[in-house]
């Protein structure tokens, strides 16, 4: 499908903005409602759209692992958001989920950034290299980080253990 590359792109971008727009929300304590839908929505419709018919299936790659791990995670993340209603565990559920969510979001686009921008390609050009690693650990450190903040900012408080 002629479509599929650049409709696949325009979801995964849509997901990784909205989905910055979330974590600030959790950050802040904030729920932002169609922020979070939208990053939910383009984050689902991303993943769904790396599989076929969007896309050909020879073999299972580690971007199709990513996505069914991601399916995963956000399946858990739009039950406790919209079931759960974000009681209790849930809240931190939906939050801890989210952040994983947008992690593979950005890390994914760190791969797409090594393979497709020729500065960085000349330093990774099999992503085994030096600069790809510390790229990628990097940003998982910068997300661990971020899991915590937004999860000591917007999770449960008796989860976290700031309970009164």
């Amino acid at each position: 499908m002629r479509f599929a590359t650049p409709f696949h792109v325009t979801l995964s971008l849509l997901g990784i903005v909205s989905g910055f727009v979330v974590l600030y929300g959790l950050f802040t304590g904030q729920r932002l409602d169609g922020w979070t839908l939208l990053f939910l929505m383009t984050t689902i419709g991303t993943s769904v759209t790396g599989f076929p018919p969007f896309f050909r299936f020879e073999k299972l790659l580690p971007s199709h692992v990513f996505g069914i791990v991601s399916l995963i995670v956000l399946a858990l993340a739009v039950y406790a958001r919209y079931v759960a209603g974000l009681a209790g565990s849930f809240r931190t559920t939906y939050v801890v989920c989210a952040v994983i969510a947008q992690y593979l979001n950005v890390f994914v686009l760190v791969v797409q950034m090594f393979r497709k921008i020729p500065a960085l390609n000349v330093l990774a050009p099999t992503q085994n290299e030096p600069p790809f690693k510390i790229a990628q650990s990097v940003l998982l450190l910068v997300f661990i980080a971020v899991g915590w903040l937004a999860t000591t900012r917007f999770g449960d408080p008796a989860i976290v253990g700031f309970a009164p």
